[in-house]
């Protein structure tokens, strides 16, 4: 075995900015909801403070279309990050989600951003609130304590319309079973469902309801987020009994803030003003013989991108020259291959390479 296993891990850290993602896995949470799962083509570590959003650029119908979505993943998953999207009536981004984004696409997004989060204001003892999609970012949240083996007392009030729109509801109840400390309370508005039947809490949110979920609310930190007029009753709720607001921290779903908007607007502008400098004498070909197909890439592409953008899916699962996945053998051309031990020298002389972490050095036919 090469000696490369002993070199360290060649990652980057996430930071706020323009950056290309793939979509590497869709999930279909609920009949409208589907959560989006993405990873950068070289390995980067997304970390972000639980309950940040990003925003994604799109182009749909040949106009610019900004929006922001809260991420829905943990930190504590550093290689890749997701988002849950509804499909709302009418929603032209959202629907185009659903409809359009399928593995292997690619799009663009910003971030990660937002002072909704649970690293800026640490407490002992919190009281989550959420309606709806509106679980998302306290789900982030909730994912990163389970997995870090927070020591925090966590309420877990959740409403939704019936049971069978109860978002993550199979994971919710698989964390909420292991730790003691740990107490979900699910609301469901409606009970009379074909083929459903609930037990649990019905209606909607009350004083009284809270009371008997989390008893001393008063003394928690709490985060909220849902449609407006649920987090309004929150808020009034709150506040006839005397809270410290200051304790009290919301996320509205809406338009993505101006400031936000403006630094993608000049970020998107750099980049197509980078894309017209690109000296296109410079690209590489790389042919892919079994298929027959070729595409047209910068040095500074691994061959596995480029079988991406043919809609070739070589299986790589590390993406970090570890795991020997993808390897491919190469029919003819050189590249530069940076990997961490994934291959042996003998694979290396034999023709074999790990397409994740190898950028070509001219022209290259691959055996795939």
């Amino acid at each position: 075995m090469t000696m490369n296993f002993l070199n360290p891990v060649t990652t980057q850290s996430w930071t706020n900015g323009r950056h290309q993602v793939r979509c590497v896995k869709t999930i279909q949470e609920t009949a409208d909801v589907r959560t989006f799962c993405f990873m950068a083509e070289q390995p980067l570590l997304y970390f972000f403070k639980p309950g940040q959003f990003v925003t994604l650029e799109l182009s749909i119908d040949g106009e610019q279309v900004m929006r922001s979505y809260t991420i829905s993943s943990s930190p504590s998953i550093p290689y890749s990050f997701s988002i849950t999207v509804k499909r709302m009536p009418g929603g032209k981004v959202s629907n185009w989600l659903h409809n359009t984004i399928t593995v292997g696409d690619e799009l663009v997004v910003h971030g990660p951003v937002g002072n909704f989060n649970i690293i800026d204001f640490p407490a002992d003892k919190l009281l989550f609130l959420s309606g709806g999609v509106g679980i998302t970012p306290l789900m982030s949240m909730t994912r990163w304590l389970f997995d870090t083996n927070a020591s925090v007392d966590v309420e877990f009030i959740h409403s939704a319309r019936a049971p069978r729109d109860v978002i993550y509801h199979r994971e919710l109840i698989h964390m909420f079973s292991r730790l003691p400390e740990f107490k979900l309370h699910l609301i469901c508005e409606n009970k009379d469902d074909i083929g459903e039947t609930w037990s649990g809490y019905r209606g909607y949110l009350t004083q009284p309801m809270l009371e008997l979920m989390a008893p001393d609310y008063l003394e928690r930190e709490i985060f909220c987020c849902g449609p407006t007029p649920y987090m309004n009753v929150i808020k009034r709720i709150l506040q006839d009994n005397g809270f410290d607001m200051d304790h009290y921290h919301e996320e509205l779903f809406g338009a993505t803030p101006l400031e936000v908007r403006e630094d993608v607007l000049e970020l998107a502008e750099q980049a197509e003003a980078a894309a017209e400098e690109i000296d296109y004498s410079e690209m590489l070909s790389i042919e892919f013989a079994g298929s027959g197909k070729s595409v047209r890439i910068q040095p500074d592409e691994t061959i596995h991108a480029a079988a991406a953008k043919l809609g070739l899916h070589i299986p790589k699962a590390c993406g970090m020259g570890i795991c020997g996945t993808c390897r491919v053998g190469i029919k003819s051309g050189e590249v530069e291959m940076e990997h961490n031990g994934g291959i042996t020298d003998e694979d290396v002389e034999a023709g074999y390479i790990l397409s994740c972490c190898s950028r070509p050095k001219g022209n290259v036919v691959v055996d795939f």
